[in-house]
């Protein structure tokens, strides 16, 4: 079977427009090992059609492990948990209290923690107006106290 060098360059161009449908971003890389193919195709006109489909199959896997492993962007890890550190160990007084242990409650703290100065929180105990806190955890936005 005669593999024209366009057949190969029309199937990298098809490929990298799937790509546009399909955004897996590893179907380009198989689109360009066509171009690649298609390019040498031009460049040696007698390239065996056995050659051809394993340089393709070289070039994309070269291709895709060159990109995650070496070009991919790092991109911005989650930092979920740090500000626990930030908030842990702080002190602030009830405004407004429980009636029972592990009811909610509202803290205001005297500078503004993490953006904002009164916080949803709880504790083991009854809250009071006026208690003072500690912050000993947080889950999620709500704070877990223990009184001073």
């Amino acid at each position: 079977m005669l593999i024209e060098w366009w057949y190969w360059i029309i199937l990298g161009i098809c490929l990298i427009g799937l790509e546009l449908l399909v955004p897996s971003f590893t179907i380009i890389w198989f689109g360009l090992g066509a171009l690649v193919v298609g390019v040498l195709k031009v460049l040696w006109p007698a390239f065996p059609a056995a050659g051809q489909v394993f340089l393709w199959s070289l070039a994309s896997i070269c291709f895709t492990v060159m990109w995650f492993r070496y070009f991919k962007p790092k991109g911005v890890r989650t930092h979920s948990g740090t500000s626990k550190e930030a908030i842990v160990g702080e002190s602030g007084i009830i405004i407004h209290g429980t009636d029972d242990s592990y009811g909610r409650g509202t803290v205001r703290f005297r500078i503004s923690i993490l953006g904002a100065d009164e916080w949803i929180c709880y504790a083991e105990e009854v809250l009071k107006v006026g208690d003072a806190v500690r912050v000993v955890d947080i889950e999620g936005q709500i704070l877990k106290v223990a009184k001073i």
